[in-house]
């Protein structure tokens, strides 16, 4: 082994037991609440058992493993219970020796509309939060309450409600000591952690300007609705394709890539301007809901007394060239997260995917550095909603003025007996933000004036 694979092994093996970048012995404190070192078993709850939520199963005990400390998957919870049949069923054959850290009786198997609380009222001290984005504030906000270790996939709201929610939440989170991870896993992949420490130490530069894409193929398509479903329940199912479910492809699948900015700035902007529509999805025999295909914001973020421009563009269209990358400009250079500043470098650590819930681990257990990301991945879900909101509307919107508008998008009451309007396709000029200006004052050629 050459001195420089000696060094990658080390390297790997302190972020990845020392829970991420930059941590010391200094950094390394108590186990946190509900947690007694040395004693404690990590009871494991699962709410939410879509794809990403199974998925979490096998990234978080595969982190137990690494860790080396006792945890077991307990409970799970979902909306549907076909599907926390399903996923009960799937995991309890799984192969392998993580099967044994599978440990589910059907009394821990919950679902309804109530299932994040009949779950959280269980023994569970690490709780996964994996439901449609629409659902994170009502649930971190409980799981706060209860005092629970907490993993949130992002993102983390769809409107501003839900983000001033979750944030209140959030502070209380902070306020009570307890760990949270959230689910942009960027932050936790060592290649990205690395080269974006270069980025923060000045290898390229003070940041002139930044640019990220995230362009793909569609991701969901419409099935055929069973007549015996209601339109929650209709809704639900299909959660990818409704704004007040999923935040649109921007909120739900770009925030990685905008949660990057933001990591670069160590800021959230202060302004967006955007614009959009739906190309494909005007086959409505095959794509359903109100979500648009495309969106493409310039965000602007005051740093230091200058406003640096991010760019966003964002769009899921078939038979067309692909590309997900950040790349960040200086005025020595230039970065992206995956090159390493020009430099070749494999991702010798763990998925990040593994690498979130090692780091939760280690800090709930003391034995790494403590996290918090509520606040961050709250300013990075928002920062994409602005840009979305920017774009439906045809406005150059402002944070401050976005945040503190009554823009409130979910339900309401969530009953599966409630007859929901059809889903209203965002027209800009015409669409309407609740506490900002009406759709309609602006006259004439227009210019980029700042709402709120």
């Amino acid at each position: 082994m050459d001195d420089r694979k000696a060094r990658g092994v080390n390297r790997r093996e302190f972020f990845r037991r020392a829970g991420g970048v930059g941590v010391g012995m200094a950094l390394v404190g108590a186990p946190r609440p509900g947690y007694v070192a040395g004693s404690d078993m990590l009871k494991i709850g699962l709410i939410g058992c879509g794809g990403r939520g199974s998925g979490a199963v096998r990234d978080v005990l595969t982190a137990v493993e690494i860790a080396g400390v006792p945890g077991q998957l307990v409970a799970i919870a979902d909306v549907f219970k076909d599907r926390v049949d399903d996923v009960k069923k799937r995991l309890t054959e799984m192969k392998g020796q993580l099967r044994d850290k599978i440990k589910l009786t059907d009394e821990m198997c919950f679902s309804g509309l109530d299932c994040h609380e009949k779950l959280l009222k269980s023994d569970v001290n690490y709780v996964m939060l994996a439901s449609p984005p629409g659902f994170r504030p009502m649930h971190f906000e409980a799981a706060v309450e209860a005092k629970k270790s907490i993993f949130a996939e992002k993102p983390i709201a769809t409107d501003a409600a839900g983000t001033r929610r979750f944030m209140a939440a959030a502070k209380k989170s902070e306020a009570l000591n307890l760990s949270v991870v959230a689910g942009t896993q960027s932050r936790h992949t060592l290649s990205c952690v690395e080269t974006m420490k270069k980025i923060h130490d000045g290898k390229i530069g003070d940041i002139l300007a930044a640019r990220m894409f995230d362009c793909r193929g569609p991701v969901f398509k419409a099935r055929e609705r069973d007549p015996k479903w209601s339109d929650l329940e209709w809704q639900i199912r299909a959660w990818y394709s409704y704004i007040w479910l999923s935040g649109d492809q921007i909120v739900e699948q770009a925030i990685h890539s905008i949660d990057a900015l933001n990591w670069a700035l160590g800021a959230h902007p202060a302004a967006a301007f955007g614009s959009g529509g739906r190309a494909w999805k005007t086959k409505e025999n095959e794509y359903m809901g109100n979500i648009w295909d495309n969106v493409a914001v310039d965000y602007e973020y005051e740093i230091g007394g200058r406003t640096v421009h991010m760019t966003a563009i964002t769009r899921h269209w078939e038979n067309c060239d692909g590309a997900v990358e950040t790349v960040v400009t200086g005025t020595r250079g230039q970065s992206t997260l995956r090159d390493n500043l020009g430099e070749p470098l494999k991702d010798e650590g763990e998925p990040g995917t593994v690498q979130e819930h090692l780091d939760l681990i280690n800090s709930i257990t003391g034995k790494g550095r403590h996290y918090n990301e509520a606040m961050q991945v709250a300013e990075s879900s928002f920062t994409a909603i602005l840009g979305r909101e920017s774009a439906y509307s045809g406005w150059r919107l402002t944070w401050d003025g976005l945040l503190q508008s009554n823009l409130d998008i979910v339900p309401k009451p969530l009953s599966f007996e409630a007859k929901l309007p059809p889903p209203t396709i965002p027209v800009p000029g015409k669409y309407e933000i609740p506490g900002l200006a009406p759709a309609g004052e602006k006259k004439g050629r227009g210019r980029k004036r700042a709402k709120g």
